[in-house]
């Protein structure tokens, strides 16, 4: 049944490189059921109805992800979407969480029509071969860098970044950091040796590490920003999900300026968006899924899938629900087919039962994943060609890698690339090959930095 589902054999995959694909994943993005209801929380939000609503949202966008498109990518609540809702749209335009929540919920209905009417699909196919390799380069170390701050590693400094002290708090910052390093050593030292499932391994391994540093001390929690590292037992309250559940639906409109909504509704879609699309790219490019005209097969029931997760997630009470770059773990551990986007879906689904559980995985423990997918990324820069007849091309390739880590948002990647690419063409007189939609998302982009 299952080969015949997800056709196993002609992705040159099998049951079990899915299954530890699929948990790779899961482990390497659990850490959103524990930021999610910590953001939201600051939007007036209750945690643990948060935490069910994004659970739940991921399981239904990662079933139609795996059942209508048969890819290996994962949904959930996308970062920085909740952040731009927490603080910019409720704390920053003082409305309401429930009015923040409709504008997810009209932005994900947009998006189903965007994605009935082949645009969305036809903005990934407009986009130039070698563009898309920079883009899946530039998620690489953008994805590399949440692993060095989720560690601990890179910190605020006078320069803006900085590697962390080691000693300053040692047995909290220090220790974590400390341990994410070694944890990359141990993923890095299993992933050559060529062991199967080296960096879903290499989070437990780095997880068990930090127990026992804090059976012997070295690790202490302080229960403020360092936790205890062992799970509890506890179940969660799920009369709790009542609390958001369709309260987008309820809104007073009194407060609301109808276009200060729509601006709200098409900032969560123009990034939605193009965080999506740069995803897509960058773990289709890297798991080879991309043919050789530059497009992914299933594009189009893969954006449905997240029109669907977003609008789900609106109802059931949480933020943008969008394709994580996590993803990418997966793909590196051997997934190419649905059956590891399902398996990530039904953990996420489990985890509506021992949240507690899976949300005591430390940061730490899975950013030498992050770190090592990043890693496995960059290697498609050896793909783009950077000679002088080609810097039309890989100009604006390389201006979407620096711009996703150096301004931490994919969508501004794309964004650069695609503007430059049209400024660049056009200078050089080679205008012609230009898509013409690539003419209007350069100008569009354009329009966004003036007036969003």
């Amino acid at each position: 049944m299952l080969e015949k589902t997800f056709q196993l054999t002609k992705n040159g995959t099998n049951i079990k490189t899915e299954v530890m694909a699929g948990i790779t994943t899961f482990m390497t993005m659990a850490y959103i059921l524990a930021v999610n209801p910590s953001i939201l929380s600051d939007a007036g939000m209750d945690p643990t109805a948060v935490l069910l609503a994004t659970a739940i949202a991921s399981f239904i966008a990662t079933c139609c992800m795996a059942f209508m498109a048969n890819l290996p990518f994962v949904l959930s609540a996308g970062m920085g979407l909740n952040a731009y809702l927490a603080y910019t749209v409720v704390l920053g335009y003082g409305y309401s969480w429930q009015v923040a929540l409709l504008a997810v919920f009209c932005e994900g209905i947009l998006f189903i029509l965007l994605s009935l009417t082949n645009v969305r699909e036809a903005i990934f196919n407009a986009i130039p071969l070698n563009l898309k390799r920079g883009v899946s380069v530039g998620i690489g170390l953008f994805i590399a860098f949440i692993g060095l701050q989720n560690a601990g590693l890179s910190v605020d400094s006078s320069t803006l970044v900085t590697i962390t002290s080691f000693t300053d708090n040692f047995s909290t910052s220090g220790i974590c950091a400390l341990l994410a390093l070694v944890g990359f050593f141990i993923t890095a030292v299993l992933y050559i040796r060529g062991i199967s499932g080296a960096i879903l391994l290499g989070i437990i391994a780095t997880w068990a590490l930090g127990m026992l540093c804090q059976v012997a001390g070295l690790y202490i929690p302080d229960n403020v920003s360092y936790f205890s590292l062992f799970p509890t037992l506890e179940l969660t309250d799920f009369s709790k999900l009542g609390e958001t559940f369709g309260q987008c639906f309820r809104v007073d409109f009194s407060s609301v300026g109808l276009f200060n909504f729509i601006v709200v509704i098409f900032s969560f879609l123009f990034v939605d968006l193009f965080d999506t699309l740069g995803t897509l790219i960058g773990v289709a490019t890297k798991a080879n899924m991309i043919d050789e005209q530059g497009r992914l097969p299933g594009i189009k029931p893969a954006l449905m899938a997240d029109a669907i997760g977003t609008t789900a997630g609106a109802v059931l009470g949480t933020s943008t629900v969008t394709t994580f770059v996590e993803s990418a773990s997966g793909v590196a551990a051997g997934g190419r087919t649905g059956l590891t986007a399902l398996v990530s879906g039904v953990l996420f689904l489990l985890s509506t039962l021992f949240a507690p559980i899976f949300t005591a995985i430390p940061s730490f423990a899975t950013a030498p994943a992050l770190i090592m997918v990043g890693f496995l990324m960059v290697g498609t820069v050896t793909e783009i060609r950077f000679e002088l007849d080609n810097l039309t091309e890989s100009i604006p390739a390389y201006l979407a890698i620096i711009a996703m880590p150096l301004f931490y948002s994919i969508s501004e990647g794309i964004s650069l690339g695609i503007i430059s690419y049209v400024l660049l063409n056009l200078a050089a007189g080679k205008g012609k090959k230009v898509a013409p939609l690539m003419y209007v998302l350069a100008i569009l982009f354009i329009l966004k930095y003036i007036f969003l």
